[in-house]
């Protein structure tokens, strides 16, 4: 089912595209994912909606069967690429975990600014998108993921979370016709 509607406060948040995680392979080219969120921010931001850019640093402290990966990460791993075109207006969040709620002042400046949808882009969909879109949801925003631009490192999660999880927190839709319900 595709999106019916954008409440006027709807803020975009796109997640971790950043440099170290957009050079994962993906089994959606990253760089599309990229040009699209970037398309949605420059959509966003033409209309005076807020676009909040979220990188991890970091991950939580507690154990996993998969373990965390080891190694010293690149200088610049954090860093968001420069294709986002990120300005002074947009809202940068920084996350120690998956989702981008937890631990952080998203919800305190979405409300702030009485946003009450967001539309979700970014990698890795089943990752840090669907724990931000399960957050969303519980704290009460309207959810919509612009489908075509979010990607995953494993095309089965991917699929999971657009087919299964996604369709019961909100909305899906492709960029075009997310900005095409802007107006």
């Amino acid at each position: 089912m595709p999106a019916t509607t954008l409440d006027a406060n709807t803020a975009l948040v796109v997640i971790d595209l950043q440099k170290g995680i957009t050079a994962l392979p993906t089994f959606s080219p990253a760089a599309d994912v990229v040009a699209r969120s970037a398309e949605l921010a420059a959509a966003f931001r033409d209309r005076g909606l807020p676009v909040v850019l979220v990188n991890v640093t970091g991950g939580a402290p507690g154990r996993t069967q998969a373990g965390m990966p080891g190694g010293e990460l690149p200088a610049d791993w954090a860093e968001l690429v420069p294709e986002i075109g990120r300005q002074p207006s947009d809202i940068a969040v920084t996350k120690q975990q998956w989702g981008a709620f937890h631990g952080t002042a998203l919800d305190l400046e979405l409300r702030r600014r009485g946003v009450t949808q967001i539309v979700l882009a970014g990698i890795a969909t089943s990752i840090g998108v669907e724990s931000t879109a399960r957050a969303a949801h519980e704290h009460g925003y309207h959810v919509t993921i612009a489908t075509d631009a979010v990607t995953d490192m494993d095309a089965d999660a991917h699929r999971n979370s657009i087919e299964k999880i996604f369709p019961r927190l909100g909305e899906l839709d492709s960029t075009q016709a997310v900005i095409g319900l802007l107006g």
